[in-house]
């Protein structure tokens, strides 16, 4: 059987006897013509590798598949496995699968260290985690094309002076380019979400910072998100709070919330020795 002759997913949902389960954070998106999109957004094709975590009943996993990609799927829930081997099986065996916890397995040796995309619809519960992982660690996507609630997509776009403008912005935003590129209905998913959701592309920037500063940059954002409504110069006091600020060439009367991606870089830089 190819691709083009499978069942319908919700079909084999029915035959496999198969439902979300709500502590995975499990939220089942069965429309390929949804999932075709999504695969069209991140701009995969022919050839390339693309890691996806939470795959579940395989919806997006098929449309990646179609476009001719190398799927390596991280899937924590045992229950998708006959599912998913099917789904390999027509694919020509383009689909592995590796069980386990995604906050916990290495990606990068997953796919071989060769370099990759990651594509998801994330579950809700790690997401935030995920993503921090790859914009901080060893394994730094090719590109991500991401699926959050759509809150959290709109904390990782948001520009300075935004009310949703914090941490994560700015190190998503220090790492990579980021652009919502797709909004999606509570009502698109199998169960549905009591949020709607949206998609986020981030492409990673030419010249990233090096390990150090992301580093320093993670202690500083904490430190003043952390009192968001505090000015930096008590926020900030235990790396330094005013010193540290003078240091920086940054004002210590402001907020976190007004200061752009520049200022907590050259903080996180006036931290280090």
């Amino acid at each position: 059987m190819s691709l083009a002759d499978m069942p319908p997913l919700r079909d084999a949902l029915e035959r496999h006897d198969l439902l979300a389960r709500k502590s995975f954070g499990q939220h089942f998106l069965l429309d390929l013509n949804i999932t075709r999109k999504i695969a069209r957004l991140a701009g995969i094709g022919p050839e390339d590798v693309v890691v996806e975590v939470g795959p579940g009943p395989g919806g997006l996993t098929r449309a990646l598949l179609e476009t001719g990609a190398r799927v390596v799927a991280i899937e924590m829930d045992s229950r998708f496995m006959p599912i998913l081997a099917e789904l390999g099986e027509a694919a020509d065996q383009r689909l592995e699968v590796v069980q386990g916890d995604a906050l916990k397995v290495d990606a990068s040796r997953a796919v071989g260290g060769v370099p990759a995309h990651v594509v998801a619809n994330l579950p809700y519960n790690v997401g935030t985690q995920l993503l921090i992982n790859w914009l901080t660690g060893p394994f730094l996507p090719v590109s991500m094309t991401l699926m959050f609630q759509k809150e959290v997509a709109e904390r990782i776009a948001a520009q300075v002076n935004d009310d949703a403008y914090g941490r994560l912005a700015v190190i998503a935003q220090t790492v990579c380019e980021a652009k919502i590129v797709m909004d999606l209905p509570a009502r698109a998913f199998t169960p549905p979400p009591k949020v709607n959701s949206a998609v986020i592309k981030l492409v990673p920037r030419a010249v990233i910072p090096p390990a150090a500063e992301l580093a320093a940059l993670e202690r500083v954002t904490a430190a003043a998100f952390g009192q968001r409504r505090k000015m930096l110069r008590s926020s900030l006091k235990a790396l330094g709070g005013g010193d540290l600020c003078e240091k920086a060439g940054i004002s210590p009367d402001i907020r976190a919330e007004n200061v752009p991606i520049e200022g907590f870089l050259a903080l996180a830089r006036a931290t280090l020795p």
